[in-house]
């Protein structure tokens, strides 16, 4: 029991789960706690960590909130970045995603016990993310894909999210980027083939509570 009650606990809460201008949620965002440190990624204005923070990390450095997002981070003495961030056994790592015409990332959280997917904006699933624990991943369209102009990629809709996530032995499925089409699938009753809504203030935590 004692050597139980010293492993590190790894806390995932989503502070956001909102896609741009939602009318319901505020921005996705994930704030990321281990061994008395706090990191973030993504979210924005109403999806805010409070406490010092080690690093702000984000998923696209060119966003349409970027100036909110530094103007955050700027009060915490940080600037938002693309970078790989490690705590002791805990390694957070950027990958590359399709999601539009510049680069744009997902993250890997790996520890020895478990591996966390953030990929929150995508047109393809990553397939760096296949086989891992728990994955928050886009739902701005639900049935059909949102394309951008001048086909420079756009979002993966939830259903195929979810389809896809299954064959890549996603154990967990979190939508945490939520937009107005699947908002009117979640209000219509509309049920997922897999996976679950993301929630704001729920916390994610490995190893899990029995």
């Amino acid at each position: 029991m004692g050597a139980a009650s010293a492993t590190p606990r790894l806390r995932l809460t989503l502070l956001g789960v909102g896609a741009m201008n939602s009318p319901r949620y505020p921005p996705a965002g994930l704030l990321v706690r281990y061994r008395r440190r706090q990191i973030m990624l993504d979210g924005g204005p109403g999806a805010e960590p409070a406490g010092r923070l080690a690093a702000w990390l984000v998923s696209d450095e060119r966003s349409e909130l970027r100036r909110e997002l530094r103007a955050l981070c700027a009060a915490r003495g940080l600037l938002p970045s693309v970078a790989a961030v490690s705590i002791a056994d805990l390694v957070i790592e950027p990958h590359p995603v399709a999601h539009t015409s510049h680069p744009t990332w997902g993250y890997l959280l790996r520890l020895p016990m478990a591996s966390v997917a953030w990929a929150p904006e995508i047109w393809a699933f990553p397939a760096w993310a296949a086989g891992v624990d728990l994955m928050f991943a886009d739902a701005a369209g639900w049935n059909r894909p949102i394309r951008f102009a001048g086909g420079a990629g756009g979002h993966m809709p939830a259903l195929q999210v979810a389809e896809q996530a299954r064959e890549h032995r996603v154990a967990r499925l979190v939508f945490a980027h939520i937009g107005r089409p699947s908002l009117r699938a979640i209000d219509a009753g509309y049920r997922l083939p897999f996976g679950e809504w993301g929630e704001p203030g729920r916390t994610y935590q490995f190893p899990p509570r029995r």
